[in-house]
């Protein structure tokens, strides 16, 4: 434990991403097995460990220290677990008088596995006893997932590949079908092993991505024009196997979420991995959608209802039923295609489409364009709750892993815009914990100048620079009326200028109205607070 520990010190002080991938795979390489798996996947947040979440070391602090001061504490340091790695005292003793060694990454994962909510209370402390402040902190990292030191999956990947000298492409194959601690990857990578045989699992591919378009003009004849749907993008999976076949449905992160949408699993029943963007029904079908009049899904607000949940009632099966709008294709009828050009897999994504539920499966449609200005006069003439913006895609590009310059593209459109006046603010986390950068804001629900309050409809905390953030920091602690708890009420005199994707109705907010992807566009310093939008202008955005 004591060397996962110098890494992740290491890593929190270190911002040059070549510098982590080289310490990380610095750990790889000497570390020997099962230890240095458990580590990747903590540091890619491949652990869950149920019975330890950041409420259970808040109250296992709290009876150990006045709470007064824990709170105070947290609240200056930011950081549940760097708080209680440095407030933690190590009265633990073996039976001889000496302290107990410190455990491994391996006997730290199985302790964690084998704890319950009851258990926890015991047996967390006894882990924490036998540790440094630095092996404290790096336990409660592992154990709540929330590491926060600069480390995605993608990168913990690349690392990996680093160090052993294998494709990153062919670590992304291979990953999601196998569990922590990776034993056949570090097998095949490190010692030369035959690669981790995948066939017959429902594996996940690493997604093809797009690179902003923002200034760059591309020519229409090399091109194809199609909607960015506004839902989840999604990978579905079908292998045929000695069970008569599996499905599975995978995020863009490579999570499976089969469970959350189980209707899609018997849609699918030919060999095939398809791509494309998971939406729910609306309820009126062919509403309009752009010139091509493709319709049929609700907004995001609708599919929202549906993330995250473990079961899913009948009731939400038949009133918010999902179907995939695909967008490509990396394996049709057992066919891996992706090396063919895009046009190509387009067509046979095409001739294989009406052998799927028509129910379930639709497709993307094209948006046809003479010009690049004419298919800007499109995307600037297009405003409806389940578009996005559009995607170009080069005709002739094979279907790779990742972002690469120059293939595809994606164009989202312009972010509506209104005024909302501040009125709550909290504190940060982690490099924010010392400034008050997250905002509510709230629109008048009437005339100011007849007595109208202000109503929340929505909260933000990026869009600002380092110097407004100092700013509006500043205008927090100087114009505070009131605080509950870690919230401060401030006096309504600051207009914000909120960009955001859509607005939905709502019932768990006063407002009735809930945004899409709030964020401060600017801060209008010399607005008047009476100037601000009223409900009623923010509701009329609403796209039925």
């Amino acid at each position: 434990m004591e060397q996962f520990a110098a890494l992740l010190d290491a890593l929190v002080f270190t911002r040059s991403r070549n510098e982590k991938l080289r310490l990380i795979a610095e750990y790889l390489r000497a570390t020997p097995d099962p230890d240095r798996g458990w580590a990747l996947a903590a540091l890619t947040d491949g652990l869950d460990f149920p019975a330890v979440k950041s409420s259970t070391i808040r109250n296992i602090m709290k009876e150990r220290i006045d709470p007064v001061l824990w709170s105070l504490s947290r609240d200056f340091v930011g950081d549940t677990a760097e708080t209680a790695s440095l407030l933690w005292e190590t009265a633990q003793m073996g039976e001889n008088g000496d302290s107990a060694p410190p455990p491994s990454v391996s006997e730290t994962v199985a302790a964690l596995e084998a704890m319950n909510r009851k258990s926890v209370v015991t047996e967390l402390p006894a882990l924490l006893d036998r540790l440094d402040p630095s092996g404290r902190y790096a336990l409660l990292k592992l154990a709540t997932g929330a590491m926060r030191i600069g480390v995605s999956s993608r990168l913990g990947k690349v690392a990996f590949a680093q160090a052993f000298d294998v494709s990153v492409d062919e670590v992304e194959e291979y990953w999601h079908a196998l569990t922590p601690p990776f034993a056949e990857l570090f097998a095949w990578a490190a010692d030369g092993d035959a690669p981790p045989d995948i066939a017959n699992m429902p594996t996940f591919r690493p997604f093809m991505l797009a690179h902003p378009l923002e200034e760059t003009v591309v020519d229409m004849a090399d091109y194809a024009a199609e909607w960015k749907w506004d839902g989840i993008r999604v990978q579905l999976v079908h292998v045929a196997n000695d069970s008569g076949g599996e499905t599975r449905v995978y995020s863009r992160s490579g999570d499976d979420i089969s469970a959350t949408f189980p209707e899609m699993l018997d849609a699918l029943t030919i060999p095939a991995v398809l791509d494309g963007e998971l939406l729910v029904r609306g309820n009126v079908q062919g509403g309009e959608a752009g010139p091509d009049k493709q319709g049929g899904a609700a907004s995001f607000n609708a599919l929202q209802q549906r993330l995250g949940r473990k079961t899913v009632s009948k009731k939400m099966l038949a009133e918010s039923p999902a179907f995939v709008r695909l967008y490509d294709a990396m394996v049709i009828e057992g066919e891996d295609v992706r090396a063919l050009e895009w046009q190509d897999r387009r067509r046979r994504l095409e001739e294989f489409l009406p052998r799927l539920p028509a129910s379930h499966f639709d497709i993307s449609a094209i948006v046809e364009a003479e010009s690049f200005e004419a298919l800007a006069e499109i995307r600037e003439g297009t405003r409806d709750d389940a578009i996005e913006g559009l995607m170009l895609k080069r005709r002739d590009s094979p279907y790779i892993a990742g972002r690469k310059t120059g293939l595809w593209y994606k164009w989202k459109r312009d972010p509506l815009l209104i005024d909302c006046v501040l009125m709550y603010a909290q504190r940060g986390s982690g490099k924010r914990s010392s400034f008050f950068s997250d905002y509510t804001f709230g629109c008048w629900n009437g005339d100011p100048d007849m007595g109208a309050e202000l109503l929340p409809v929505g909260k933000a905390y990026s869009g600002f620079t380092d110097e407004e953030l100092k700013k509006l920091d500043k205008h927090v602690r100087s114009k505070t009326v009131n605080r509950f708890g870690p919230v401060r009420e401030t006096d309504k005199s600051l207009v914000f200028e909120v960009a955001f994707d859509s607005v939905h109705e709502s019932k768990r907010h006063k407002s009735g109205l809930a945004m899409r992807f709030p964020r401060i566009h600017r801060i209008r310093w010399d607005k008047p607070v009476h100037e601000a939008d009223r409900i009623e202008s923010l509701r009329s955005l609403i796209r039925d």
